[in-house]
């Protein structure tokens, strides 16, 4: 058997891999890879070239710019933005809905945009006397023909571009995509609100879901904590100036839990210069309270303490420790105790638990969990906090959201109620870190659009200016990456140098030029969409475009064109994933939730797909002449 024919083979059972779906794409193109090697096509450098391949490192990167904007607040706030203009007109939420899922989707992940907006627009579509199946799959959708819009946008770009560049042509640049990409934005939104609303199928099967605000105020109601917030200011004189939060005997002899601990922030005077005004800015900035309280922090005078005590103990300490009484923003309830930083957790003690049996050990979970103990709950009662635990008592916690996902691993002693991590992602609360995130990614596009640096350095520059501006942790950082589309990407590669060392790219471009070639370079190019978008359907995007790429190059020098209208084309046409839920990741997240049918993408985005056919037919040729 020939070269070219082992090399079709492998291609062959690779897409049939890939379309089965039993097998992870990653690890079905790790297996690609490897026959690959064994069967002599490829060398072990050429193996393993994929992984230091400049897309790949640009794509890692751009996983982790994208989670600093999470993690920082920027993205639940612009979601929460998008809802708000909408004012609970349906057609108003669709309309702003797609553009700004599309502007989102430009800079940050498809999947990290659907992600953050999904819950906030189930919210919203009840809010519009409508159902989410009306609104979750033009989310996808969106976030999918907004990927267009940037070199960013979605990794098929990143693919296209590099191909170019490593053939000695010039890249696409940042915004050049924007070019074609608005004008199928444009005919998205146009094409929604005009048919596809109306091809949209309204199923509900699932009850309304209450906001974050309703779910706080259950909590706080089930755990009585209604009007047991309280902020305690440290007057001079106080016996608890000088003493460390663990010697205050506040849990002890007074049952109040510390929640915050910030300082009375000190306005400047009128007297005070511009260095005096900018450093009591910068006071009242670190004065907000964004940890846990410290056990081993010093009580100084002017702190201000948030606690959870009953009304009682709060009268006898404000006397015997010479506290002021602060005004609690009532409205704002257990919502104050949240940050990008901070959350609340619920959890339920196991038959095994060390807890069983320990009065409310409060000490001991700040030390050992990192958590503060906000409330006990049996059964239907809350449970004071001098009384045993027992197995199934509910303890609702404060702590860092890192340490609330690390609860979910303590299964022998806890286990977490519902799905914090959802709840996480709905806090707005922006701070100092959400703008130096979004000067972050100004400064990243910049130098990608400047070509002061190469795409993938300014992409690794700004996830490495995230982790040290504090925007995420390196742990968050290495979670946030999607390592099933980054070894997908490198391990896919090596299958283009096989195509094209083989001469099987050559084979299919010739078949392409062929038959379709004397009807001239536009009808090549439809062709070219038809092939990329059926490829897409079925398989990964990224996938098709690296299998895609050698295949058009090598079609456009045999038919004496410019290949650059050719490669645009397979950017789009793999974007243009419409007709099932598999084809992209976006599709198969809002499948669940929007209780759709596998024809039902079929019937909603055939139309779309013919539209993006004739759009790219007639404008790739007008912007990148052959």
């Amino acid at each position: 058997m020939s070269d070219v024919a082992v090399a079709f083979s492998i291609l062959g059972v690779t897409i049939v891999l890939f379309v089965w779906g039993r097998l992870s794409s990653d690890l079905v193109a790790i297996t690609s890879l490897l026959a690959l090697y064994v069967t002599g096509l490829v060398s072990m450098g050429e193996a393993f070239a994929g992984f230091s391949n400049s897309t790949v490192i640009l794509v890692g990167s751009l996983f982790v710019v994208g989670e600093g904007l999470t993690r920082t607040g920027v993205t639940a706030w612009a979601g929460e933005q998008l809802i708000a203009l909408a004012r609970g007109s349906a057609l108003r939420l669709l309309v702003v809905l797609m553009v700004g899922t599309a502007a989102l989707s430009a800079f940050i992940s498809n999947t990290g945009t659907v992600a953050t907006l999904m819950p906030a627009v189930v919210i919203a579509a009840w809010g519009a006397r409508s159902v989410p199946s009306a609104f979750l799959m033009p989310l996808a959708f969106a976030a999918n023909a907004g990927g267009v819009l940037t070199l960013t946008g979605t990794p098929p770009n990143l693919v296209v571009a590099e191909a170019l560049a490593s053939h000695g042509l010039r890249p696409f640049d940042y915004f050049e995509y924007s070019l074609i990409g608005l004008p199928l934005l444009l005919t998205a939104v146009v094409y929604m609100v005009v048919v596809g609303r109306r091809l949209l199928p309204r199923r509900a099967t699932a009850p309304a879901p209450r906001p974050l605000a309703g779910v706080l105020e259950d909590l706080a109601e089930t755990y009585a904590l209604d009007g047991e917030i309280y902020r305690l200011h440290v007057l001079g004189g106080s016996p608890l100036v000088g003493a460390t939060l663990g010697e205050s005997g506040l849990v002890s002899e007074f049952g109040i839990t510390a929640l915050l601990v910030g300082s009375m922030p000190r306005p400047a005077g009128p007297e005070s210069g511009l260095l005096e005004s900018l450093n009591a800015t910068v006071d009242r900035l670190r004065a907000q309270p964004e940890s846990i309280p410290d056990p081993e922090r010093r009580i100084e005078v002017d702190d201000v303490l948030t606690v959870s005590a009953a009304a009682e103990a709060i009268h006898r300490a404000e006397i015997e420790l010479r506290l002021g009484v602060l005004p609690v923003d009532e409205s704002r309830g257990l919502g104050e105790l949240l940050s990008r930083e901070l959350g609340i957790v619920e959890v339920l003690l196991t038959p095994r638990s060390r807890l069983i049996g320990e009065v409310v050990p409060a000490d001991r979970l700040a030390a050992e969990f990192g958590m503060i103990v906000l409330g006990v709950r049996r059964g239907s009662a809350p449970l004071p906090m001098d009384k045993p635990l027992q197995f199934g008592d509910s303890i609702l916690a404060k702590g860092t959201w890192n340490r609330i996902e690390s609860l979910q691993d303590q299964h022998a002693d806890l286990v977490v109620v519902g799905r914090p991590e959802e709840v996480a992602r709905q806090v707005t609360h922006l701070s100092l870190r959400s703008g130096l995130a979004v000067a972050i990614l100004v400064g990243m596009v910049g130098l990608m659009v400047s070509g002061a640096t190469p795409v993938a350095i300014a992409a690794l520059l700004a996830g490495t200016a995230m982790i040290l501006a504090g925007c995420l942790t390196t742990l968050d950082a290495y979670r946030a990456v999607s390592w099933s589309t980054v070894i997908l990407i490198a391990a896919m590669l090596p299958m283009a140098t096989a195509l094209e060392s083989t001469g099987g790219a050559r084979q299919v471009a010739d078949l392409l030029v062929a038959t379709l070639g004397e009807f001239g370079p536009v009808a090549v190019l439809a062709g070219v969409f038809v092939i990329t978008t059926t490829l897409s359907q079925v398989m990964s995007n990224t996938a098709t475009a690296v299998l895609m790429s050698p295949i058009v190059l090598t079609a456009a020098v045999g038919l004496g064109v410019d290949p650059h209208p050719l490669m645009m084309t397979i950017a789009v046409a793999a974007s243009t994933a419409f007709l099932t839920p598999i084809g992209t990741t976006t599709n198969l997240m809002v499948f669940g939730p929007g209780e759709y049918r596998f024809g039902d993408y079929a019937k909603v985005g055939g139309p779309l797909v013919a539209l993006f056919l004739l759009i790219s037919v007639f404008l790739i040729p007008f912007f990148w002449p052959f």
